[in-house]
């Protein structure tokens, strides 16, 4: 019995080592980045999501029109409403993103993405796979960059954490070899490592900021976050002026929440499971999820997001209009940023400064004790076109450039 579950799980695995060689041959060939200078118009595709999604998604989309409504009117931005990215769509045609959605997503350049439902064991949802997940993976979205700035504890930090392999690339491809014995993947590329080190680093020259920061469990993980390392130190010796160091997600996670190290640490770059957890806990200190965007750069395509959940308790309990959409809102400057638009991404990221640090007129509780999403943004739209705007903003790090 034991050699025939074997010769099952060998043919698996082959299918999927097929897989995964066919990709690293796609990267190999894939060198052509776009210039989003050359667009003319420049589509922004807006996807809602599910639960709060909806909600924090039309407040940045809001300040998006606002933002680039002469370039809208001179037909040089185009924004485009995607609504079939539904937990209730996909479930309906059984696929993390539907065929047709998919062809509307690649006709984008760049998309804002409200958050997603991710069916787990014990939901009334099919075990489908995560959109998010799947959105990578099809624009080969390598490169999640988030940024995390306190600047009252001298924290600026970026993470670059690759998106496209590591635990998740295979999340859904796992199986169960026996009824006593499960199996899931864990996949690093020399290709994939290099693409991510490479575009830490190059953000860390052009912001001119002296040192890296690896973080693997290498001593463990010995092959695929040993071959992480092994990339990060090779292209390091092209940066010359940057020091790098490496450090283990463990102690990592402590030091993030150490006063005495954390404002040490600068540019942060990782593969996918670690980049997932750092993040959050970083957001968390500067705030709460709720509080953060993030970044997913390809080559081709990029997509804007949130980095927390879909919150159906909120929605469940009627609360989804005093959910937060600060996380949306700056991924939206991050988004004007990749884009080209620098000046338009600073008056955003400025304004929530100082709505959310400086003045605090308004308060986001998540509940009717506090504003609800749409007087908040309505707060920092009222900020971004005031003339008072660099004045009463204190700086305190850099702005993201990716």
């Amino acid at each position: 019995m034991s050699s025939a579950l074997i010769e099952t799980a060998k043919d698996k695995f082959g299918k999927l080592m097929e897989d995964q060689l066919k990709r690293v041959e796609r990267m190999k060939q894939d060198t052509e980045w776009i210039d989003y200078s050359k667009l003319n118009p420049i589509i922004i595709g807006i996807c809602w999501g599910d639960g709060i999604g909806e909600f924090i998604s039309k407040q940045a989309q809001r300040v998006l029109e606002y933002i680039l409504k002469t370039e809208v009117a001179r037909g040089k931005i185009v924004f485009r409403d995607i609504k079939g990215l539904t937990i209730e769509n996909r479930v309906k045609h059984m696929k993390a993103i539907p065929e047709d959605v998919l062809n509307e997503l690649k006709a984008c350049h760049v998309i804002l993405k409200g958050p997603t439902t991710t069916p787990q064991v014990g939901d009334p949802w099919p075990n489908i796979e995560s959109a998010n997940v799947a959105m990578r993976r099809e624009l080969d979205l390598f490169a999640n960059v988030r940024p995390v700035r306190i600047p009252q504890d001298g924290i600026d930090w970026c993470f670059f954490r690759e998106n496209t392999e590591g635990a998740y690339v295979l999340g859904s491809k796992g199986f169960d070899v026996s009824e006593d014995l499960s199996v899931d993947f864990k996949v690093i590329t020399e290709q994939g490592a290099e693409r991510i080190v490479r575009m830490a680093f190059e953000y860390a020259k052009k912001n001119q900021i002296d040192r890296m920061t690896v973080i693997t469990k290498s001593n463990v993980v010995k092959t695929t976050d040993g071959r992480f390392s092994k990339v990060a130190f090779r292209i390091a010796k092209e940066y010359p002026n940057i020091k790098i160091d490496e450090w283990y997600i463990d102690i990592m996670t402590a030091k993030l929440i150490d006063p005495a190290r954390r404002r040490e640490f600068k540019v942060m770059v990782m593969p996918n499971l670690y980049g997932d957890i750092l993040t959050d806990e970083a957001a968390q200190l500067q705030g709460g999820v709720g509080t953060a965007g993030s970044a997913n750069i390809g080559k081709h395509w990029s997509m804007f997001e949130a980095i927390h959940g879909s919150a159906p308790r909120m929605v469940k309990e009627g609360r989804a209009q005093y959910a937060d959409p600060c996380s949306m809102i700056r991924a939206s400057a991050m988004l004007l940023r990749h884009i080209g638009h620098q000046p338009e991404a600073e008056k955003v990221e400025m304004a929530l400064e100082v709505c959310g640090v400086y003045e605090k007129k308004m308060t986001i509780t998540g509940r009717e004790t506090g504003v609800t999403g749409k007087e908040y943004s309505d707060y920092v739209l009222s900020w971004v076109d005031n003339p008072r705007l660099k004045e009463r903003w204190e700086t305190g790090g850099r702005a993201v450039c990716v």
